[in-house]
């Protein structure tokens, strides 16, 4: 009696596997995955260009760092759309981008604001790249299709203006102003002793040029009657200090 039921138990998991591969198996045409491919890469290309554009380089000037943030969104978005169209899985694809956000670069020791920038363009590809687009239409009848949803369309959108409008605020917040620093290989030891300070710290805005915020007294020289001193301060509007700690000839042409 039990051998006689489970041949048709089986049979019955069979065929109800086979309307549910039958439904869900629609196929995307040719049109739809360029339209799809065109709308991910021209978003993101939209919002990692005004990112860059109008804040990041606003303020730095760095042209390497504009170019490299431009290729690598558009190309780490590539990989994304291609990898999920593979099927290869969400975990292998984040794994790549993840090793990609971690590179430093061996001619210079990347800043933290490059580095920020370098991780907002990386997730918003990432949001770009792997956010569902498409819906499944005529599940009720005997040709299923995949469609464009408004729906997605608009977290997708939303998702992206979130990203802006968080940069648009940190990046205008008068209460968060760029700090920078600056290793000065300085002379006059004798006024980097406490009882001294005020005078060494009019002396050293006198030779630098800047209002220094704070300082830092570090090694200290006596045979050569030098000493290194930090010195924080806030750079105008605009400016940038990206080879403020840079003490050897040979880092400014690397």
């Amino acid at each position: 009696m039990i051998q006689n039921d489970l041949p048709g138990a089986f049979d019955l998991a069979d065929e109800n596997l086979l309307d549910v591969q039958t439904i869900t198996d629609a196929m995307m045409t040719t049109s739809q995955s360029l339209t799809e491919l065109a709308i991910r890469f021209f978003l993101n290309l939209l919002v990692c260009w005004i990112l860059v554009r109008f804040f990041y380089y606003r303020k730095s000037r760095r042209r390497d760092y504009y170019f490299t943030f431009m290729v690598f969104s558009s190309a780490m978005l590539l990989l994304l759309f291609m990898m999920g169209n593979a099927e290869v899985g969400v975990g292998l694809t984040l794994g790549l981008f993840a090793i990609f956000g971690v590179i430093r670069y061996r001619t210079e020791t990347v800043p933290i604001r490059e580095m920020t920038y370098l991780f907002i363009i990386i997730a918003v590809a990432a949001v770009n790249g792997l956010s569902p687009l498409y819906k499944i239409a005529g599940l009720t009848s005997d040709s299923p299709h995949y469609v464009l949803s408004t729906g997605h369309l608009a977290v997708l959108g939303a998702s992206n203006l979130l990203a802006l409008a968080l940069v648009i605020i940190l990046e205008s917040s008068r209460a968060l102003k760029q700090s920078a620093t600056r290793l000065i290989l300085y002379d006059r030891i004798e006024l980097i002793v406490p009882e001294k300070r005020e005078e060494l710290l009019a002396d050293l805005e006198k030779r630098v040029g800047v209002k220094i915020d704070n300082l830092e007294i570090g090694h200290v020289d006596f045979l050569r009657d030098a000493a290194y001193i930090k010195i924080y301060y806030t750079p105008e509007a605009g400016a940038t200090a990206t080879i403020g700690e840079l003490t050897r000839a040979k880092d400014f042409t690397e």
